[in-house]
């Protein structure tokens, strides 16, 4: 049946269904997992970085992870060349803003900008929906530390704690689990960010080079992206795996 009405994405199935948007959903579950939780402290963007070939030299800056303006940051899921054009679109939003109010723009109104050009792509022919999934992180003085999440049908939301790309069921299930409302901190964040990539990784162990972590976070009152280095990185798995070997202990 889908055959006759998934050539266009603007025409509905007699369901009520857009094909193309859902095909491009599709591909998205077969990208690296990427998770973002909030604390009290400021947000934990955490994703597995596929490999692809050993050959290959490894990128000088993160296909995961992005700073779209000094208070807002994203991790993506799906094909990043589409997530390289929706970034850059973002980050011209955002200094417009900048320019024309001499303040920072507001994150969700950052995100609805990048979510009413996204909803265009599903609207118009001739073009495809976007193939890319967002995690916004981001802080403005209105409502303090924010986490949304878009799909390519242009939608977002509001999050504690969610998940794009690959697993994302089993992620959700360990966070829904985990998280503590209200007693979450920095530390407890990345400590379930770890956890929740450790067993949802395609790989039978999850190592630091695999690994992609930021934090956004308050210092002095200026907001501080911080990418983590391997080292970091391979610290927190030593740490979850000591509290693995304790519980079975």
């Amino acid at each position: 049946m889908s055959r006759r009405y998934d050539s266009r994405t603007t025409i509905f199935s007699p369901e009520g269904r857009l094909y193309q948007v859902e095909y491009a959903m599709e591909a998205i579950s077969h990208a690296g997992t990427a998770v973002g939780i909030l604390s009290s402290e400021g947000v934990v963007l955490a994703a597995e970085k596929k490999i692809t070939s050993k050959l290959l030299e490894p990128s000088k800056s993160s296909e995961k992870m992005y700073m779209v303006d000094e208070h807002v940051a994203c991790a993506v899921a799906g094909i990043t060349a589409d997530a390289n054009i929706l970034i850059n679109y973002a980050r011209q939003a955002a200094q417009r803003y900048q320019l024309t109010y001499q303040e920072p723009m507001p994150v969700e109104q950052l995100v609805q900008a990048l979510c009413d050009t996204k909803q265009g792509y599903t609207q118009y022919g001739g073009l495809r929906p976007f193939g890319v999934s967002v995690l916004y992180a981001g802080w403005d003085k209105q409502h303090g530390f924010q986490l949304y999440c878009s799909d390519p049908s242009g939608n977002y939301g509001g999050w504690v704690a969610t998940s794009i790309g690959a697993s994302t069921q089993a992620a959700q299930s360990i966070m829904k689990q985990d998280y503590r409302a209200g007693e979450m901190d920095l530390k407890a964040a990345l400590a379930l960010a770890v956890k929740v990539l450790a067993k949802t990784c395609d790989a039978t162990a999850l190592t630091p080079d695999k690994l992609d972590i930021a934090t956004l976070t308050l210092k002095d009152g200026r907001v501080a992206y911080a990418p983590y280095p391997e080292a970091e990185a391979k610290v927190l798995l030593d740490a979850l795996q000591a509290e693995a070997a304790t519980g079975d202990a």
